[in-house]
């Protein structure tokens, strides 16, 4: 066999087992979407159709969740049913995340773009006023909501956030997938089954050094592996605008309470929350020990506590 054809036979093979690939992750994408079906509504804003949970009832509280993650996070940390106690609790699926519909193709998706959606979609359900809590990127997106409709916000949580370059050094690793038709071929074809290997270990990186809990076995990481969810995953971590707002911190004036785990492997606690606290004034800084990145899960209740101050703060007295 000569150089040439040897090389055609490798090209012929290559491509096969990636078509084989793609037809196996489709296959388990629509398995996971039937197996998970949308547990709440729908509210379409700009061609962008959103799922959200709706429970309780009383003041209005928004909850975003964070990269690569959707609604079943929040549900499972028992944080809803906490809140929906005594308030209005709203909360949703991203887009591109969960059972909403991606953003536009090419689209600089940075936290303000996804705050313009999420104030309209707010709207729209008909709230005028609310507290936002957002972990993680959601964090981000609820800072930029802060910034931008500064009426429309009685108060912020922010958990586990990052606020400012650099970005953590994984996320730097997903900008391949991010870019336009190798993002494709990789996302449909090999990230999910390096997911799916990977998954235990990302499991305990995001909660060390508690143990995965049990409560969170349930969260269906076969729709955060869907193709089309790590695509925008990698699209929304890769965004080069990502941080523009954050000369605009220090404007923010709603009540402001910053959790973050001080052993967080994820993201730097000192390098983000601890600077952004610094930078706004009128904020509280919560570092709980012992805790990872997903306090919402490990500190469910302190998180509770968090989101109970800044509506009390909001209306004027704690």
């Amino acid at each position: 066999m000569t150089g040439t054809s040897f090389l055609g036979t490798m090209v012929a093979g290559s491509a096969v087992a990636l078509a084989i690939a793609a037809a196996i992750n489709r296959y388990l994408a629509n398995k996971a979407e039937r197996d998970n079906p949308p547990t709440g509504r729908f509210v379409e804003v700009g061609g962008i159709r959103l799922h959200y949970l709706d429970r309780g009832s009383g003041e209005p509280v928004i909850l975003l969740h964070g990269n690569g993650s959707m609604v079943q996070d929040f549900e499972s940390s028992g944080l809803i049913d906490l809140a929906a106690r005594r308030y209005r609790v709203i909360a949703f699926d991203r887009p591109g995340f969960g059972h909403s519909t991606p953003p536009p193709r090419r689209a600089l998706w940075t936290p303000e773009a996804q705050a313009d959606l999420i104030c309209r979609a707010v709207g729209q359900i008909g709230i005028s006023r609310a507290a936002y809590l957002g972990h993680s990127w959601g964090a981000s997106v609820a800072l930029a909501v802060a910034l931008k409709q500064a009426a429309a916000v009685t108060g912020l949580v922010l958990a586990s956030g990052y606020y400012y370059p650099p970005l953590p050094a994984y996320l730097v690793r997903l900008s391949g997938s991010a870019v336009p038709v190798l993002g494709d071929i990789l996302s449909y074809t090999v990230l999910p089954i390096i997911g799916r290997l990977l998954w235990p270990r990302f499991e305990r990186k995001i909660f060390d050094p508690a143990q995965v809990p049990e409560k969170f076995r349930g969260f269906p990481k076969e729709m955060a592996l869907r193709p089309s969810q790590l695509r925008v995953s990698a699209e929304e971590l890769t965004t080069p605008s990502a941080f523009a707002m954050l000369h605009q911190y220090a404007k923010l004036q709603s009540p402001v309470i910053i959790v973050a785990g001080d052993q967080d492997r994820l993201v730097d606690t000192d390098a983000q929350s601890v600077r952004l606290h610094r930078e706004v004034q009128q904020s509280e800084l919560w570092r709980l020990p012992n805790t990872g990145h997903m306090v919402h899960q490990t500190a469910t209740a302190r998180v509770m506590q968090a989101l109970d101050e800044v509506v009390a703060g909001g209306r004027g007295g704690k």
